[in-house]
């Protein structure tokens, strides 16, 4: 997992002009106590998708229902675990997921589902198991559909914007193995890639559930 931190006079800066790839790339939003966190909250519900977990130092009905109707997701006190934290953020994601499948139709070959709550794709019903990063590659060309996504576009919303330890380069990996399996199950190969330009996925759309294109963010 990949985190970083910010004041809050900075994140409010930050995401009000960052860039739609960065703001992607985050998967959760965790708000400290501070004068500036329905700002904040406010802020985040403009340009994201992700969850929002406030923290507080001590209970207050009147402060909890202000977060609640600020945007904020879910409200924690003081001490929490940071695994609670991510079982929450999983909780609201799948949630949010059972209106979020996405069915692509795939020409000739029947109907590619893909789920943004950790389950494997399936194609024509069957599982197609892919490692963890492959398959959010796969989430985030489907939840960008229509439109080129560069690599560092990938990389960001997979290894997140504040991860340092690894190479961009290997996204051409993750997307070349991701494109191998696609094509032995599918009988042709789906991903469109453009030198400089970066990649698509190339499927005719079939939404079942909610309009909604789940934010893919920095990797869990």
């Amino acid at each position: 997992m990949s985190v970083g931190g910010f004041a809050a006079e900075e994140f409010l800066s930050w995401i009000e002009n960052a860039p739609e790839h960065e703001v992607a790339a985050i998967e959760a939003f965790l708000l400290g106590d501070s004068e500036h966190r329905s700002a904040c909250a406010r802020a985040i519900g403009l340009r994201s998708q992700a969850p929002v977990i406030a923290i507080n130092d001590a209970n207050s009905l009147e402060t909890t229902l202000s977060l609640f109707a600020e945007g904020v997701d879910d409200v924690v006190r003081k001490p929490i675990h940071v695994r609670e934290i991510v079982a929450r953020v999983g909780a609201i994601r799948r949630r949010a997921s059972r209106q979020a499948r996405v069915v692509e139709r795939a020409p000739s070959t029947g109907s590619v589902s893909v789920f943004f709550d950790g389950r494997d794709p399936e194609i024509d019903g069957m599982a197609l198991n892919l490692p963890r990063r492959e398959r959010r590659i796969l989430e985030f060309l489907i939840a960008n559909r229509g439109r080129r996504v560069t690599k560092t576009q990938i990389f960001n919303a997979i290894y997140g914007i504040f991860d340092e330890d690894i190479e961009e380069n290997v996204v051409e990996s993750h997307v070349s193995k991701l494109r191998k399996k696609l094509r032995q199950r599918l009988g042709y190969d789906p991903i469109d890639s453009k030198r400089f330009l970066g990649y698509c996925i190339e499927l005719d759309v079939k939404r079942s559930g909610a309009d909604i294109a789940p934010a893919l963010h920095q990797a869990a």
